[in-house]
């Protein structure tokens, strides 16, 4: 072997072999993914818990040590200016904003899951490169874009998988890719990596052997356990990788762990280049923990507190947009290419520099020597890891959400928290204590009245024990913080009608349609209101939109088919009431036609005899009688005798009108006299009997008989023709 080659061998590692090799080559992956996949589902409780503790040491302090690598010296705060200062200050905008508007957090989250795989993948990728060089392998221009082309492929095969099918998670939106369009491009994509893998690969072992390669191509594995083995097995099981699962659990925190391992040893080697002799490892880190601490927990806490917003949403900003503000800043201050990065990360000698250490105008005292500095210092720190207790003792209270105990007193040191609430009120709810639980639901929907779930499940409860003027509160409150909820405006429209506010309903379901004019059901609603007013020719419109948008729904998402004739029955009703006959004889006729066509016998009469009365008051006696018997004929068949009766009255009023025998017309209104009995009002009762006591004076000696059996006459009715 060259001396040349000798000297890249003995500089190839960073600390030492082992530790190198398992946190920052990532060659603990595969024993930490198998316990990690059985262990977790024998204790979730006992891992999530475990991982929330270990973000404090590993995730958090990641973040801060890219803060602390661009804020801590005048020369990289101003080199990189626009991002430690313009970006941060839109993204801290973003920040505030999202608290505000409640549809942006799935849209920030959505980035987040999607960004945090390549900003692994790209963290890889460098520390492949860094280890390449320092083992002294020189690969092709050719063979080092197929090295970088592998890791950008392995990302794309998780984002595929990431964005395959309809997203599980209401956090992430999906691009919805078709599942099979899905496996085409992770079976091209899976393709082409090991294409590039092999031909980026080939000549390094022979450059400088393969113990030098050890860490790259370690790295190199890592890469495939983290993107494409579990891609390959969702496909083997027909899964989907779940995407907070993939940016919160054990591979972010070994990707936090190979951070922070490399970044210690740029301090270290940065600060020695500055002939500085007081580096101290564990001050170091101790400024990370605390300064992840400051990212994360006291921005949601203070949320919650002073301002009354969900915890967990607030929570969830933060994560979000402080991985966003990492991994912008991130991938400006890592470059290899940089003569500064390069001189310490891989042993050159060129291009160091001396920048004089020291803080930023507006933050020289509070790292200065005195002893008010020092004591705020200490006092600040000290008040970060309280904070940090007492929230990592409230998520492990929380997390027991069996135990009702435990979850109040959880409650008691936020109260401002959804789920938390949401957990106490199933729990009050078992017990029994039904205004406990409303009163946590309560506090769960105040805290976030944009979460639909825990307010339809709050709505759905006292709507059931029939507390409609609680229900509709609720909504009232709900929506002065989400005013533009379309599906909230159709429930309290809803809930206005139980109590009699028909204006405040009306109103409410037009506000939806502006929002969303493709709503079917405040179609409807705004529909029937006008109807009920006797607004006839504006509820028109409604009724005709709302059909022919459930004409254009595909089968599986229509209503029932009863529910469709009853509204096209009701749009008859009001185009009789306008006058439009044509119109409304075509609505009965297609209302007739659905009915008979699925068996809905009630509809079907009422669609028949509804229709054989518009044809009779045209005069068209010959269309009307079929149509009436038809009518009789089913509601023989069903148990209603008061429509049965109305049906045999106006039945009997036609044959009057249309000139048939008056025993006829007596035997049809003795049909309906029997079957009104005292089931129907009195009114009606009394207009049978006074139409019936009328053919009684008319009917000819001869036909006398039928008033001791007027059974052949009513036969003889059903199957009554006009003359010819």
């Amino acid at each position: 072997m060259s001396p040349a080659k000798n000297k890249a061998n003995a500089n190839v590692w960073i600390y030492n072999p082992a530790l190198d090799l398992i946190v920052g080559c990532g060659a603990w992956s595969a024993p930490l993914l198998l316990i990690t996949y059985y262990a977790a589902g024998s204790s979730m409780l006992a891992w999530s818990v475990g991982f929330y503790a270990l973000a404090l040491f590993f995730n958090f302090p990641h973040y801060m040590a890219t803060i602390y690598r661009a804020y801590h010296t005048r020369e990289d705060f101003e080199k990189y200016q626009i991002f430690t200062v313009h970006i941060t200050f839109l993204l801290l905008l973003t920040l505030v904003l999202s608290h505000f508007w409640f549809k942006a957090l799935p849209w920030i989250f959505t980035i987040y899951l999607t960004w945090s795989p390549w900003h692994y993948s790209g963290q890889n990728y460098g520390l492949f490169s860094m280890f390449t060089r320092r083992a002294g392998a020189t690969p092709t221009d050719w063979e080092r874009r197929c090295l970088h082309a592998t890791f950008f492929l392995s990302y794309l095969v998780l984002f595929v998988n990431f964005h395959t099918g309809v997203s599980q998670d209401p956090l992430f939106i999906s691009l919805g890719i078709p599942a099979h369009v899905g496996d085409v491009l992770v079976g091209a994509l899976g393709a082409a990596f090991l294409g590039c893998a092999v031909y980026g690969l080939r000549r390094l072992p022979s450059q400088v052997g393969w113990r030098p390669l050890l860490p790259a191509l370690t790295l190199f594995s890592t890469q495939f356990l983290w993107f494409l083995l579990p891609t390959a097995l969702s496909l083997a099981e027909r899964l989907q990788v779940p995407q907070s699962r993939y940016s919160t659990g054990v591979l972010a925190i070994m990707h936090s762990a190979q951070y922070l391992w490399i970044t210690s040893y740029y301090a270290k080697r940065e600060a020695q280049a500055k002939a500085e002799t007081n580096w101290r490892p564990w001050a170091y880190f101790a400024i990370l923990v605390a300064g992840g601490i400051a990212l994360f927990i006291p921005g949601p806490w203070l949320a919650s507190k002073l301002f009354h917003y969900d915890f967990t949403s607030s929570f969830l900003i933060f994560t979000a947009l402080v991985n966003i503000h990492h991994f912008i800043l991130d991938g400006a201050i890592w470059k290899l290419r940089d003569s500064s990065i390069a001189s310490l990360l891989l042993n050159t000698k060129t291009g160091l520099t001396n920048a004089r250490a020291g803080a930023m105008n507006g933050a020289r005292w509070i790292i200065g020597p005195s002893f008010g500095a020092r004591t705020l210092r200490v006092a600040t720190v000290c008040a970060l890891f309280a904070l940090a207790s007492i929230d990592q003792a409230r998520y492990f209270l929380a997390a027991h959400r069996e135990n009702l105990n435990d979850l109040e007193i959880a409650a008691k040191l936020n109260r401002y928290d959804s789920s938390l609430e949401a957990h106490i009120a199933d729990q009050e709810l078992a017990s029994g204590d039904q205004d406990a639980a409303v009163s946590a639901w309560r506090q769960a929907v105040q805290a976030n009245p944009a979460d639909a779930a825990q307010r339809d499940q709050l709505l759905t409860f006292l709507i059931q024990h029939q507390r409609i003027e609680d229900a509709y509160a609720v909504t009232s409150l709900c929506l002065k913080r989400t005013p533009s909820d379309a599906n909230l405006l159709v429930n309290h429209g809803i809930l206005a009608v139980q109590l009699h506010h028909y204006d405040v309903a009306l109103k409410s379901w037009k506000r939806a349609l502006s929002i969303a004019p493709s709503h079917t059901e405040a179609l409807l609603y705004v529909a029937q209101e006008l109807q009920r007013e006797n607004k006839f020719e504006p509820a028109i419109p409604y009724y005709i939109t709302y059909l022919q948008k459930v004409a254009k729904m595909q089968p599986s998402d229509r209503p029932p088919v009863s529910s469709i004739t009853t509204v096209v029955l009701q749009l008859a009703d009001c185009q009789t009431s306008m006058h439009q006959l044509r119109d409304a004889e075509e609505s009965y006729k297609v209302a007739e036609k659905m009915a008979a066509a699925n068996n809905e016998k009630k509809l079907d009469s009422f669609a028949s005899v509804n229709l054989a009365s518009l044809e009779a008051n045209e005069g068209r006696t010959a269309e009307a009688l079929p149509l009436y018997q038809k009518a009789l004929r089913i509601d023989a068949g069903l148990d209603d005798r008061r429509a049965e009766a109305l049906d045999w009255y106006n039945y009997a009023i036609l044959l009057k009108h249309a000139g048939f025998p008056a025993r006829l017309v007596y035997a049809s209104l003795e049909k309906s006299k029997s079957l009104a009995g005292t089931d129907t009002s009195g009114d009606q009762l009394a207009r049978i009997v006074t139409a019936q006591q009328e053919e009684a004076a008319v009917l000819p000696k001869q036909d006398a008989g039928v008033r001791k059996n007027p059974d052949p006459a009513i036969t003889e009715a059903l199957a009554a023709a006009p003359a010819k």
